[in-house]
């Protein structure tokens, strides 16, 4: 059985994902901020029959993160597929946006995912398999303009660089990809949005389970590649 551990998991992109995750037959682990609110997303997971449990991770605390390692690493769990989901949205453009919200959103967004993949890609190198998949944006995109708010626009273009350095990087069949859900409708994208929560999560949920000679080092939207 592989096992998935999805970052801020416990709503959103990142509940719909578990949960197709745990569907697949994964064993999925709730990475979420909040202990109670894992701990309730898991238990829902777990009452239908899935392997679920829940994992204490603020992508903008190191220590939290160095915890989180620690734990699975006591804990004996091998992470086999890693979905750096979690996200905030911090307005402001690039005069006005406060420089807290600047590096909060670039710990979330880079420095966060970038941790957690260099504690866990190395055993999924060794173990032969592993699939990394970075939530993104189109606002992060160069090949798009990249979006209006400055904090989120150019941590999510620090997440593309890292997703193809990455890539470039590994061997064996670990697959590293950056995800674009689109405009869906999540508590950052709000209930206008043009793509439901399931359509969203869909190519995040692909990536994370492509086959052998799937894709690696892309950039995906709706199942297709789109510019960096």
């Amino acid at each position: 059985m592989r096992t998935a551990l999805v970052t801020g998991a416990n709503r959103g992109l990142g509940r719909a994902v578990a949960d197709a995750l745990a569907a697949a037959g994964m064993r999925v682990i709730v990475g979420a901020r909040s202990s109670s609110d894992g701990e309730a997303a898991a238990a829902e997971l777990a009452a239908g029959a899935a392997r679920a449990s829940a994992l204490r991770l603020d992508l903008a605390d190191p220590g939290s993160i160095d915890a989180a390692v620690g734990a699975l690493a006591r804990d004996g769990i091998d992470v086999d597929v890693l979905v750096n989901n979690a996200g905030i949205y911090l307005k402001g453009g690039s005069f006005e946006v406060p420089m807290a919200a600047v590096r909060e959103s670039m710990e979330v967004h880079f420095f966060g995912p970038l941790a957690l993949c260099r504690a866990l890609v190395p055993g999924m190198v060794a173990r032969g398999y592993g699939r990394v998949v970075n939530v993104s944006s189109g606002y992060g995109a160069f090949g798009r303009g990249m979006g209006p708010d400055t904090a989120y626009a150019i941590s999510k273009a620090a997440l593309n660089a890292l997703t193809l350095k990455l890539a470039g990087e590994v061997s064996g069949d670990v697959k590293i990809n950056a995800a674009d859900p689109g405009w869906a409708r999540t508590r950052i994208g709000g209930p206008t949005a043009t793509s439901s929560v399931a359509e969203g999560a869909d190519t995040i949920v692909w990536l994370a389970t492509l086959p052998a000679d799937g894709p690696t080092g892309g950039f995906f939207r709706r199942r297709r590649p789109v510019p960096w």
